[in-house]
Order: structure tokens, then C-alpha cells, then sequence
């Protein structure tokens, strides 16, 4: 029952804010409420404080004990929904796969898949050395085993 208001309250909540998807959400047995948010320009601390009071004005404390977290998804959080891989296009990421792991910049993103870009050493078909070649390779988004972003220092 408790589970059922709480789902309720936060998909109002993202109905007002079109530009923010839920990634995780979980109630657990002692009643702690844990929301998982990412928006397609970024989530910040206001996008948080608004989802959190819109769950947490409508709940009263007095009838159930709660806790409340609701955090973003971290930079390095793994991507998880198409939505996410939208988002991040232009920028480089690390996909592994269930056979390879390849590094390269996203440049495109469908429901489906993603598209990779990278430039790779390999040995010239003729002679001995190597040259740059640039790769490009489309990985469905159902092979993916694991995405994250690579942070540039």
C-alpha cells in the first residue's frame, strides 16, 4: 500500500518535469524510499529538492515512518536507458560488450542502438608499419553489458 502512494506521488512529480526519467527506484522492507533521477540537460540539486518534496509534502509521517534519498545518477553511473545514451552523444564513452570492450566517441543514439567512433593503429596492407584508421561500429543497445561515460581531468 505504502509502495503504491509513494509510485504514484513520484510519477506526478515527473509528470510536471518532462526533462527528468527515473533510473532506479526502490522502497525498502523498514519503509526507506531511494530515487534514482537523470535529465536530458543533467539533474541538479533544485531538480532533487523538487521531487523529494513532492513525495514527501504528500506523505504523512505521523500514519507511516520514512526515510527519503533522492539522488542523481552519477557521472559515472553506468547508462542504462536509451534516453541516457541520447543524451550523452559527442561524448566518449566505454561499452563493453559479452565479447569485446571498445572505447570510442558516441555519435549516435536510436531506441535500439548506438554508433561508436574511434581511430585505431593497425598494420598497413601493404609494407611493414602501422597507420591510423578511423573505425566506426553500431552495437545494439540490447548486446551492451555495460556503458559509462569516460571522464576527462
Amino acid at each position: 500500500m505504502f509502495k503504491e502512494k509513494v509510485t504514484g506521488l513520484l510519477q506526478e512529480a515527473l509528470e510536471q518535469r518532462k526533462d527528468l526519467f527515473l533510473i532506479d527506484f526502490s522502497v525498502g522492507a523498514d519503509n526507506r524510499i531511494k530515487v534514482v533521477l537523470d535529465g536530458d540537460k543533467g539533474v541538479n540539486l533544485k531538480d532533487c529538492m523538487d521531487v523529494s518534496r513532492a513525495i514527501e509534502h504528500n506523505l504523512d509521517r505521523e500514519e507511516e515512518d520514512f526515510s527519503l534519498e533522492v539522488t542523481s545518477a552519477g557521472a559515472t553511473a553506468p547508462l542504462v536507458l536509451p534516453r541516457q545514451y541520447q543524451k550523452n552523444v559527442g561524448r566518449k564513452l566505454e561499452v563493453k560488450t559479452l565479447t569485446d570492450t571498445i572505447e570510442g566517441n558516441l555519435t549516435a543514439s536510436s531506441e535500439e542502438s548506438i554508433t561508436l567512433e574511434w581511430k585505431a593503429r593497425e598494420p598497413k596492407p601493404v609494407g611493414k608499419g602501422k597507420h591510423t584508421v578511423q573505425k566506426k561500429q553500431e552495437i545494439a543497445i540490447s548486446d551492451i553489458k555495460e556503458a559509462k561515460v569516460v571522464l576527462k581531468f
